[in-house]
Protein backbone atom coordinates (compact mmCIF):
# COMPACT_ATOMS: atom_id res chain seq x y z
CA UNK A 1 0.00 0.00 0.00
CA UNK A 2 1.36 3.88 -0.84
CA UNK A 3 0.20 4.98 2.29
CA UNK A 4 2.35 2.63 3.87
CA UNK A 5 5.21 3.22 2.09
CA UNK A 6 4.85 6.76 2.61
CA UNK A 7 4.86 6.34 6.38
CA UNK A 8 8.06 4.12 6.11
CA UNK A 9 9.65 6.73 4.53
CA UNK A 10 9.15 9.33 6.88
CA UNK A 11 11.96 9.52 9.15
CA UNK A 12 11.90 9.58 13.44
CA UNK A 13 11.42 12.95 13.76
CA UNK A 14 7.90 12.77 11.95
CA UNK A 15 6.49 10.23 13.78
CA UNK A 16 3.50 12.90 14.21
CA UNK A 17 3.73 13.39 10.04
CA UNK A 18 3.15 9.17 10.03
CA UNK A 19 0.51 9.09 12.62
CA UNK A 20 -1.52 12.26 10.87
CA UNK A 21 -1.03 10.49 7.64
CA UNK A 22 -2.65 7.27 8.96
CA UNK A 23 -5.79 9.00 10.29
CA UNK A 24 -6.68 11.49 7.50
CA UNK A 25 -6.25 9.28 4.73
CA UNK A 26 -6.53 5.88 6.21
CA UNK A 27 -9.17 6.24 8.40
CA UNK A 28 -11.09 9.49 6.95
CA UNK A 29 -15.14 9.50 6.72
CA UNK A 30 -15.67 11.22 3.56
CA UNK A 31 -16.77 9.07 0.75
CA UNK A 32 -14.24 7.32 -1.49
CA UNK A 33 -14.46 9.84 -4.39
CA UNK A 34 -13.87 12.45 -2.21
CA UNK A 35 -11.44 11.28 0.29
CA UNK A 36 -9.12 10.23 -3.28
CA UNK A 37 -9.80 12.81 -5.12
CA UNK A 38 -8.72 15.52 -2.48
CA UNK A 39 -5.83 13.42 -1.91
CA UNK A 40 -4.97 13.06 -5.51
CA UNK A 41 -5.31 16.84 -6.14
CA UNK A 42 -3.15 17.98 -2.96
CA UNK A 43 -0.35 15.34 -3.87
CA UNK A 44 -0.31 17.47 -7.67
CA UNK A 45 0.02 20.46 -5.57
CA UNK A 46 2.77 19.63 -3.23
CA UNK A 47 4.57 18.85 -6.51
CA UNK A 48 6.78 16.20 -4.97
CA UNK A 49 7.77 13.42 -6.82
CA UNK A 50 8.19 10.96 -4.07
CA UNK A 51 4.72 11.80 -2.97
CA UNK A 52 2.84 11.85 -6.08
CA UNK A 53 4.95 8.51 -7.28
CA UNK A 54 3.11 7.04 -4.17
CA UNK A 55 -0.70 7.97 -4.08
CA UNK A 56 -1.45 8.85 -7.34
CA UNK A 57 -1.81 4.50 -7.89
CA UNK A 58 -3.95 4.18 -4.99
CA UNK A 59 -5.88 7.28 -6.30
CA UNK A 60 -6.50 6.30 -9.61
CA UNK A 61 -7.78 2.87 -8.43
CA UNK A 62 -10.18 4.22 -6.38
CA UNK A 63 -11.35 6.63 -8.43
CA UNK A 64 -13.36 6.63 -11.63
CA UNK A 65 -11.95 7.90 -14.90
CA UNK A 66 -13.84 11.16 -14.89
CA UNK A 67 -12.79 11.80 -11.24
CA UNK A 68 -9.28 11.11 -11.63
CA UNK A 69 -9.07 13.54 -14.47
CA UNK A 70 -11.27 16.31 -12.48
CA UNK A 71 -8.77 16.33 -8.98
CA UNK A 72 -5.89 16.24 -11.62
CA UNK A 73 -8.30 19.46 -13.36
CA UNK A 74 -8.88 20.77 -9.83
CA UNK A 75 -5.15 20.90 -9.01
CA UNK A 76 -3.79 22.67 -12.26
CA UNK A 77 -6.85 25.56 -12.56
CA UNK A 78 -5.81 26.12 -8.94
CA UNK A 79 -1.90 26.11 -9.38
CA UNK A 80 -2.94 29.57 -11.87
CA UNK A 81 -6.25 30.70 -10.16
CA UNK A 82 -4.33 30.86 -6.48
CA UNK A 83 -1.55 32.84 -7.89
CA UNK A 84 -3.72 35.02 -9.64
CA UNK A 85 -6.46 35.82 -6.83
CA UNK A 86 -3.95 35.25 -4.18
CA UNK A 87 -1.92 38.76 -5.92
CA UNK A 88 -5.33 40.75 -6.45
CA UNK A 89 -5.41 40.33 -2.39
CA UNK A 90 -1.80 41.03 -1.99
CA UNK A 91 -1.71 44.23 -3.77
CA UNK A 92 -2.08 47.64 -2.24
CA UNK A 93 -3.84 48.90 -5.35
CA UNK A 94 -7.27 47.28 -5.12
CA UNK A 95 -8.49 48.47 -8.75
CA UNK A 96 -6.93 45.10 -10.26
CA UNK A 97 -9.50 43.07 -8.09
CA UNK A 98 -12.23 44.97 -10.72
CA UNK A 99 -10.71 44.26 -13.85
CA UNK A 100 -11.84 41.24 -16.04
CA UNK A 101 -9.29 38.37 -15.39
CA UNK A 102 -9.74 37.31 -19.08
CA UNK A 103 -8.39 33.58 -17.53
CA UNK A 104 -10.18 30.57 -18.89
CA UNK A 105 -11.91 28.50 -15.85
CA UNK A 106 -14.28 26.44 -17.89
CA UNK A 107 -13.46 23.48 -15.63
CA UNK A 108 -14.78 25.14 -12.42
CA UNK A 109 -18.49 25.17 -13.97
CA UNK A 110 -18.25 21.57 -15.83
CA UNK A 111 -15.92 19.33 -14.11
CA UNK A 112 -17.28 16.41 -14.87
CA UNK A 113 -17.93 15.65 -11.00
CA UNK A 114 -20.39 16.30 -8.71
CA UNK A 115 -19.75 20.02 -8.06
CA UNK A 116 -19.33 19.59 -4.20
CA UNK A 117 -16.52 17.04 -4.53
CA UNK A 118 -14.49 19.77 -7.06
CA UNK A 119 -15.02 22.65 -4.77
CA UNK A 120 -13.78 20.55 -2.07
CA UNK A 121 -10.40 19.51 -4.00
CA UNK A 122 -10.22 23.05 -5.26
CA UNK A 123 -10.24 24.04 -1.33
CA UNK A 124 -7.71 21.60 -0.28
CA UNK A 125 -5.69 22.79 -2.94
CA UNK A 126 -5.80 26.47 -2.23
CA UNK A 127 -5.03 25.87 1.59
CA UNK A 128 -1.80 24.18 -0.23
CA UNK A 129 -0.97 27.21 -2.15
CA UNK A 130 -2.05 29.40 0.10
CA UNK A 131 -4.56 31.59 -1.27
CA UNK A 132 -7.12 33.33 1.10
CA UNK A 133 -9.62 34.53 -1.31
CA UNK A 134 -9.70 31.37 -3.21
CA UNK A 135 -10.08 29.58 0.44
CA UNK A 136 -12.82 32.05 1.17
CA UNK A 137 -14.58 31.75 -2.53
CA UNK A 138 -14.92 27.73 -2.35
CA UNK A 139 -15.58 27.57 1.35
CA UNK A 140 -18.72 29.80 1.00
CA UNK A 141 -19.73 27.21 -2.08
CA UNK A 142 -19.11 24.69 0.18
CA UNK A 143 -20.98 25.48 3.68
CA UNK A 144 -24.34 27.16 0.87
CA UNK A 145 -23.98 23.44 -0.77
CA UNK A 146 -24.67 22.36 2.60
CA UNK A 147 -21.26 20.73 3.43
CA UNK A 148 -20.82 20.46 6.62
CA UNK A 149 -17.23 22.42 8.34
CA UNK A 150 -16.30 18.70 9.59
CA UNK A 151 -15.98 18.08 5.71
CA UNK A 152 -14.52 21.03 4.34
CA UNK A 153 -12.11 20.64 7.98
CA UNK A 154 -11.07 17.39 6.97
CA UNK A 155 -10.07 18.53 3.81
CA UNK A 156 -7.53 21.15 5.34
CA UNK A 157 -6.28 18.52 7.57
CA UNK A 158 -5.33 16.08 4.42
CA UNK A 159 -3.78 19.17 2.49
CA UNK A 160 -1.72 20.03 5.84
CA UNK A 161 -0.91 16.82 6.30
CA UNK A 162 0.13 15.77 2.69
CA UNK A 163 2.13 19.00 1.81
CA UNK A 164 4.08 18.47 5.31
CA UNK A 165 5.08 14.93 4.31
CA UNK A 166 6.32 16.43 1.05
CA UNK A 167 8.61 19.03 2.70
CA UNK A 168 9.83 16.56 4.89
CA UNK A 169 10.64 13.98 2.06
CA UNK A 170 11.85 16.34 -0.19
CA UNK A 171 14.26 18.02 2.20
CA UNK A 172 14.96 14.63 3.36
CA UNK A 173 16.41 14.15 -0.22
CA UNK A 174 18.25 16.68 -0.05
CA UNK A 175 20.38 16.11 2.88
CA UNK A 176 23.67 14.47 2.42
CA UNK A 177 24.22 11.19 3.46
Amino acid sequence: MALDELKAALPDYAKDLKLNLGSVIGNSDLPGQQLWGTVLACAMATRSPVVLRELEPEAKANLKPEAYEAAKGAAAIMAMNNVYYRTLHLLSDKEYGSMRAGLRMNIIGNPGVDKVDFELWSFAVSAINGCGQCLDSHEGVLRKAGVDREVIQTAVKIAATVQAVAAVLDAEAQLPR
